[in-house]
């Protein structure tokens, strides 16, 4: 009997150590990305005041641009007042005008290639080198951040952690994506084209036509004679 009590109470003792440990680990997870995230905040904040710069610097430079400039100014505005609203946090909604705001002043980066005196402004390529530098910052801390929320929705879902989690009510995280078809797209090859090229086009590689392959002259055996 007292060798059954002391069984149990192990059993016991180690269901509470383990509950107590995946529930710290919860809280471990929780710290991390509430801290990666910061870090994705911080850089979208520090792209928020750099566009007014790059938008009235473009402006003098070119008014064709006008829709483009309106266009990266609304998107702006609408993403800070997401993020006043939400308390900094991610959201979905937040994620889909960010992603919009990139690809829009990508687009903007690319179009002033037609305006020469622009792209010789200091002031607009001081602005260009730091939106990149930003740019670059905002998606390596993005992919952390993801990392870390996947890292911790899986414990959330997975059995027995799952238990505590619902116990705990600790909730799954939300991802903070980019919607882009213009980063998700991988470049893709038209083998139709390759199929219906002509066959007397040269292929990469091939010199000038090479001549037919000379074919050796063919000896007709005569029949042997019969012996007499």
């Amino acid at each position: 009997m007292t060798y059954v009590l002391i069984v149990l109470v192990l059993v016991v003792l180690g269901v509470l150590a383990w509950g107590v440990g995946a529930y710290n680990g919860f809280v471990r997870s929780r710290n991390v990305i509430q801290e990666s995230w910061r870090q994705v905040d911080v850089e979208l904040n520090r792209r928020y005041d750099l566009i007014p710069n790059l938008v009235e610097t473009v402006r003098g430079y070119a008014a064709h641009e006008r829709n483009t400039l309106e266009q990266i100014t609304a998107l702006r505005n609408q993403a800070r007042a997401l993020a006043g609203q939400a308390g900094g946090q991610p959201s979905e909604q937040r994620a889909a005008v960010e992603s919009e705001l990139t690809q829009a002043v990508h687009n903007l980066l690319v179009s002033v290639e037609a305006y020469p005196d622009l792209k010789s402004n200091t002031n607009f390529l001081e602005l260009q080198r730091e939106l990149t530098d930003t740019e670059d910052r905002i998606a390596a801390a993005r992919r952390f951040y993801n990392a870390n929320v996947r890292d911790y929705n899986t414990r959330v879902e997975s059995v027995p952690s799952n238990i505590i989690a619902g116990f705990a009510k600790f909730e799954k995280a939300t991802y903070f994506e980019v919607n882009d078809p213009a980063v998700r797209q991988a470049p893709g090859v038209n083998f139709g084209e390759i199929s219906q090229r002509p066959a007397s086009a040269p292929q990469v590689g091939q010199g000038l036509p090479q001549e037919p392959p000379v074919q050796a002259p063919q000896i007709q055996q005569q029949p042997f004679e019969q012996e007499r």
